[in-house]
This record gives C-alpha cells, structure tokens and sequence, in this order.
C-alpha cells in the first residue's frame, strides 16, 4: 500500500493547531544560556497556547547522536540531524527550539533553507567567554584550559 503524505499540508496542521510552526534557533558558547532562554520562551508560548518543542545539543548527543564525536565532520553531521529533525516538527506544525553549540556559519546555513521565509529565526545567545566559564557544569572550558 502506497501512502499519500500531501493529504495534510503543513499549513493544515498549522490551522489545525491555530498558531504558526517555525524553528527558533539559539546559537552561543556552551554554557551562555541557550536552553534556560529557549525554555522560558517556550514556557511563555505555552501559557498562549502555543504547541512548541525545545531541542537541546546535550540531550540530541545522548540519543540520537550519540554516535557521533567532535570531529569538524561530526559536528556537521550533528547540525544536519538536527536540522532534519527541526524540519519535521515544523512540518507538524509546531514552534521548534533548537538550542545549539553550532559555532559554525555554513552549517547553520545548511538549516535555514529548509524553511519557508521567516520560518526560521536565528537567536545569539551573547555571553562573555567569562561568565560561559563561571556556568561550566560540564567542566569543558576547565579541560581545554587544561589541555
């Protein structure tokens, strides 16, 4: 049996849903910040109604990616999983927060074509190197100060 996934549009599942997908993408240093301000946006989206998903690099790296390294090849797999991943929840028509690393210009904008204009927003999460060490829970900034 062949199945038909254009019997339900995106923008059905948007109207079903009263409100607009789109992919908020927060972008920083480890530790700026990203998930604790892409939650309490989703939290305020919430409280409107707002059907929304948060996406966070160190849970997608216990799962999904799991398998993947540091490797500059690596983390560029890394942003086109999740990039896929944001795509499809867009397409449910959801507001998806994707709260990630992604130091580097061309893979955020391996992102951003996938999306409809003004469906994907990019955030900086602008965070002095200073305080990301202060917030190191993960201990990374100690360990590459260290060698």
């Amino acid at each position: 049996m062949k199945f038909n996934t254009e019997l339900v549009s995106p923008q059905d599942r948007s109207k079903i849903k009263n409100h607009n997908s789109a992919c908020v993408w927060f972008i920083g240093l480890s530790g700026s910040g990203k998930t604790t301000l892409a939650s309490s946006v989703e939290y305020e989206l919430k409280k409107m109604g707002i059907h929304t998903y948060l996406l966070d690099g160190d849970e997608i790296r216990r799962g999904l990616n799991k398998d993947l390294g540091f490797s500059r090849e690596d983390r560029e797999e890394n942003i086109r999983r999740i990039a896929g991943v944001t795509k499809l929840f867009t397409n449910a028509g959801v507001v998806v927060f994707a709260a990630f690393i992604s130091s580097f210009k061309r893979d955020r904008e391996f992102a951003r074509p996938l999306y409809d204009q003004n469906k994907f927003i990019e955030v900086y999460v602008d965070c002095s190197l200073k305080d990301c060490e202060e917030r190191d829970v993960k201990g990374l900034y100690k360990k590459a100060r260290a060698g």
